[in-house]
């Protein structure tokens, strides 16, 4: 494959900035998309902090990511729908480099990721998202709304969140510690904010109702003085852009990590995309387009102090619930909280946490499609398996983790119902049509000669099965193999091809081939499968040709007495 040159470069990356379409989007819909960003920003404030104290750079680097890279990632994204910011699965990443490099560490390998998404992005390797099959993606749906709920329960119960990996031990310790110290105003506030949202979603579903919600759950708590936890105090605001972090001596340790955070923020991106293409209802997002927004987003970030940054999910899909219809939208979220935090920390500093648990039940709830979870179990049985184990893996493991396990397992039985489309099938002389041939004669044929049609793939799943069948044939001189509807032939499939070949000819049986597909020659040629067959003019164009050439060979052989004619009536040409 020829590389593009630089000219070629720049139109590739011409080709992914904003066009003029997409500056016209943000004025059609300005009051939805300033609600749902102003909704948003509500949701996504306390999740920027807590996964920036999670990361160990401390609540303002989730804040500078949340407003810098979700800005910068609203704006040069393939999603109009998509919200970016700091994530729970991008904050496990960083633990570890946070331990072993220190903050200039995590710094780093956000612009070395950055660096890799826009190399990506401009290898246009987003279009193989789309690979990705629909068990896998519902299956991730399934399971993040699981691990969006499970996160709430510390919240919405009132109890400050064990330190634990898995999300389901966090939420269990949660529940043992409700169940010593039980407070019912936290649960109160959760549930009817959840309540409320998901009654107020199916009778209007354009209406704030998140928002008002949260506002009434904050005035009802200030005005009865209800002790429950708030968000607390802010920062004051975002740090001076500096790259004064980098140490380019460090960089080649950090090369390992940096794959890695590119890897998760461009999968974990690109899927939340395809979650809010199937919650909309004409929305489709451009993948190449989402890797580079999500690159100058990661570049941009550690500028700011901020962490790296990936497409979020839960953000991204409580855009949506809550009426968006362009990246005005995602953009009015970070300019909402970076306006926060200068204006209004302490209003906002007044909100339960409990209140927003609730949002965000609500919205794992509205996540799940049931209709569509209950079709793709009713589908067939290796897509309801695919669909349970990625949900599984998802809350049992991680994102990445439970999206590869998700791709082998579908792989795997892809495979597996392709290897069973190949079939070899014997094929009849038809000794029952008239012709020349006297009724001895088309027993001794019958006897001596059969031929056999390969139908469908010849590759590694399905060459060992093509062995077996093949190597059970016994009692004839002549094998013919047809194999003009062989559609795709690999290297296994024709070494596997060779070894059958070279079985029947240890037994004394002459192999002829016929109806070799153009294209198929030369991996067979390469493997040396035909060379000698070749060589000894057993390898025909046609059917008919290598039925001629048999006979041939019965006859000086003495196995056919009486010369035959030179055609064989009722086989195909090929």
């Amino acid at each position: 494959m020829n590389l593009p040159t630089s000219a070629g470069w720049a139109a590739r990356l011409r080709a992914l900035l904003p066009a003029r379409a997409d500056l016209a989007a943000l004025g059609r819909h300005p009051r939805r998309d300033l609600l749902a960003g102003l909704t948003v920003a509500i949701v996504a404030l306390p999740l920027a902090l807590g996964f920036g104290i999670s990361s160990g750079l401390g609540a303002e680097a989730g804040l500078a990511t949340a407003v810098v890279a979700g800005a910068v990632a609203a704006f040069f994204g393939g999603s109009a729908l998509q919200v970016s910011g700091p994530t729970g699965a991008m904050t496990v990443v960083l633990v570890p480099i946070m331990h072993e490099h220190g903050a200039s560490g995590v710094l780093t390998v956000g612009v070395l990721a950055g660096l890799l998404l826009i190399a990506l992005a401009l290898a246009r390797a987003g279009r193989y998202m789309a690979l990705v099959p629909a068990p896998v993606v519902e299956g991730f749906t399934l399971g993040i709304a699981c691990v969006i709920g499970l996160q709430q329960i510390p919240a919405a119960l009132g109890v400050p969140a064990a330190d634990a990996d898995k999300v389901t031990v966090v939420a269990w310790l949660a529940v043992r510690d409700f169940a010593a110290h039980p407070s019912w105003w936290p649960p109160a506030i959760a549930v009817g904010v959840a309540a409320f949202m998901l009654a107020g979603a199916r009778r209007r579903p354009t209406m704030p109702f998140s928002l008002i919600a949260v506002a009434a759950a904050t005035a009802a708590a200030e005005l009865t003085g209800l002790d429950v936890a708030r968000i607390g105090q802010l920062p004051a605001g975002l740090p001076a852009p500096s790259l004064s972090f980098l140490e380019v001596n460090t960089l080649p340790s950090l090369i390992a990590p940096a794959v890695a955070v590119a890897a998760l923020a461009g999968l974990e991106s690109l899927l939340s995309a395809t979650v809010a293409d199937g919650m909309s209802v004409s929305h489709r997002h451009d993948p190449d387009r989402e890797l580079l927004g999500q690159g100058l987003a990661n570049l941009a970030a550690p500028l700011f102090g901020g962490v790296p940054a990936t497409g979020a999910i839960a953000r991204t899909a409580v855009n949506v619930r809550a009426g968006a219809r362009s990246r005005l939208a995602a953009v009015a979220h970070a300019a909402i909280l970076c306006l926060i935090v200068y204006t209004a920390s302490g209003l906002v500093a007044k909100i339960p946490l409990a209140a927003l648990a609730g949002v965000l039940l609500a919205t794992a709830v509205r996540m799940i499609e049931a209709g569509s979870v209950k079709a793709m179990l009713g589908s067939t049985r290796g897509d309801a398996f695919v669909l349970v184990l990625t949900a599984l893996a998802t809350l049992a493991l991680d994102l990445v983790q439970a999206v590869i396990l998700g791709l082998l397992v579908a792989g795997v039985l892809a495979l597996r119902a392709i290897a069973r489309q190949v079939r070899l099938e014997a094929m009849p002389l038809r000794p029952d049509l008239p012709g020349d041939h006297t009724d001895e004669e088309h027993a001794l044929l019958a006897e001596h000669i059969v031929a056999y049609r390969l139908d469908g793939p010849l590759f590694f799943a399905a060459a060992h099965r093509f062995l077996l069948q093949l190597s059970e044939v016994a009692d004839v001189s002549v094998v013919i193999l047809r194999m003009s509807r062989v559609t795709t032939i690999d290297a296994s499939g024709a070494l596997v091809l060779a070894d059958a070949i070279d079985r029947l000819q240890r037994r004394g049986i002459t192999v002829y081939v016929s109806g070799i597909r153009d294209g198929h020659h030369q991996p067979l040629r390469a493997l040396g499968v035909i060379t000698r067959l070749d060589q000894a003019g057993q390898v025909f164009a046609s059917t008919p040709h290598a039925i001629a050439a048999a006979r041939d060979h019965l006859q000086h052989t003495g196995v056919l007495a009486v010369p035959p004619s030179d055609t064989m009536p009722g086989m195909p040409a090929r």
